[in-house]
């Protein structure tokens, strides 16, 4: 994301790393065993709209909230740097509808998402519609969690969910959808 630099907000940032699945089951059954925590399941719909740079998506947590979330990130096999801003949204019916008057609906992807927390990664199991079952590594970085040990991290995890180089994705559930 090209930011003014002068009273410009700061991204978040994580080490990101997304797979198809051989087995769902077998996937739950490693992130059970090695996760410290377990957050609730969530049921997503994410929009994505056309912009100009990055991406955009309004996610929708059903029966919970909706947020905006703006992100870059490069299309490319594993570990890989994502920065991204995820900002709360209050009437998400209205906030869609002027985003598709003005931007315009790229995709839409509707997903269920088992999350595990293991150090600082967020690992997600989902289940999409039209695509199928996928992992994510999410690596989030702070002052404590320096790139290079997240990416570390996500390699280890890598292994330990036995992922080959071919079940690596480069591309967003949004992306991916658009091809189907």
């Amino acid at each position: 994301m090209n930011l003014p630099t002068e009273h410009a907000a700061k991204p978040n940032c994580n080490i990101e790393l997304k797979a198809r699945l051989l087995s769902f089951e077998a996937a739950e059954k490693i992130a059970k065993a090695i996760a410290e925590v377990r957050l609730p399941d969530q049921h997503q719909i994410d929009t994505y709209f056309h912009c100009s740079e990055g991406r955009l998506k309004l996610r929708e947590i059903i029966g919970q909230r909706a947020e905006l979330i703006a992100y870059c990130r490069a299309n490319e096999n594993g570990p890989k740097a994502s920065k991204y801003f995820v900002l709360p949204v209050s009437s998400p019916d209205r906030f869609k509808e002027a985003l598709t008057t003005t931007l315009g609906i790229r995709s839409c992807v509707e997903k269920h998402r088992q999350i595990y927390l293991h150090q600082n990664v967020r690992i997600h199991l989902d289940r999409v519609s039209k695509l199928g079952d996928f992992l994510e590594f999410e690596a989030v970085l702070s002052d404590e969690h320096l790139e290079p040990d997240s990416r570390r991290l996500v390699e280890d995890l890598r292994d330990r969910f036995e992922l080959s180089e071919g079940q690596l994705l480069r591309a967003s559930y949004g992306e991916m959808i658009e091809g189907v």
